[in-house]
């Protein structure tokens, strides 16, 4: 029996649900939410960056929107959802949001026309786990410069944005607005009907979108070979970290033996 809704974490519904004109309004929602803008900073209207503009990515990694808005200061926004914590995920995390403003500038362009740029990842991951990090990162954590000493604002064109669902804890019943966001992006798959926790704002929106009925028969073709390609992947990763600690569990039985032997002989000696 298909399911109600599609996993909003996977490629083509993602971009179903953030990455068209016909649901800007959901898009604009999830950045002032994740930002938590006031009022007179809150996002209004943006602008999708063509297709042509965004460069090729594996889709079985990770999917990615990338937006220029159009409020007051011109920001830029990367909207990007992680499915596994690769390898130099924060590094390259850093590298799109820098790649994204310098890219701004063309042949004779000055400085000052350079607009602010803001990462958003949402990861299906810990990217910092609890009880590893000197102080708990929050499920949703947000990052920009300051001065060391007098902790004052500076430099403000490059901002990082993390959302771990993982992390996410209040069941059905979100209270925050980042909550119901971790929630939508956890649970719309299991929905039978629209949770009364997401019946107001643009989750409404959202879930249509994401509503498998109004799929074409090649979009659900589409999405049933990424859901398919996705648990391979997750297979893969998850058997080469199995070897990994086998192969590191061998080795310390074997070094353990050739040194208990040794100790053995140095007293028999």
């Amino acid at each position: 029996m298909r399911a109600v809704f599609a996993d909003p974490k996977s490629d083509l519904v993602f971009k179903r649900v953030f990455g068209s004109e016909a649901s800007k309004e959901v898009l604009i929602a999830l950045l002032n939410d994740l930002l938590e803008l006031p009022a007179e900073r809150r996002v209004v209207d943006l602008e999708y960056v063509s297709p042509e503009q965004v460069p090729p990515i594996d889709l079985l990694k990770r999917s990615i929107v990338d937006v220029k808005c159009l409020d007051a200061a011109g920001t830029r926004y990367l909207v990007e959802m992680q499915l596994l914590n690769v390898e130099g995920f924060e590094k390259r995390l850093v590298y799109n949001a820098c790649r994204a403003y310098t890219g701004q500038l063309r042949a004779g362009d000055a400085y000052p026309e350079l607009n602010d740029v803001v990462a958003i990842a949402i990861c299906d991951f810990k990217l910092w786990p609890d009880g590893k990090a000197a102080v708990p990162v929050p499920m949703l954590s947000r990052y920009q410069m300051r001065e060391v000493h007098s902790g004052a604002e500076a430099f403000q064109h490059l901002r990082l944005v993390v959302l771990e669902l993982p992390k996410y804890r209040a069941g059905s019943a979100p209270q925050t607005p980042a909550e119901r966001w971790a929630y939508f992006f956890r649970a719309t798959p299991s929905f039978d009907v629209v949770p009364a926790a997401l019946q107001r704002g643009a989750f409404p929106v959202a879930l249509d979108r994401a509503r498998t009925s109004a799929f074409s028969e090649a979009e659900l073709e589409a999405y049933e070979r990424e859901q398919i390609a996705e648990q391979d992947l997750r297979g893969a990763f998850q058997k080469a970290t199995r070897l990994a600690r086998d192969e590191g569990k061998a080795e310390g039985k074997a070094e353990g033996k050739a040194e208990g032997k040794a100790e053995g002989k140095a007293e028999g000696k």
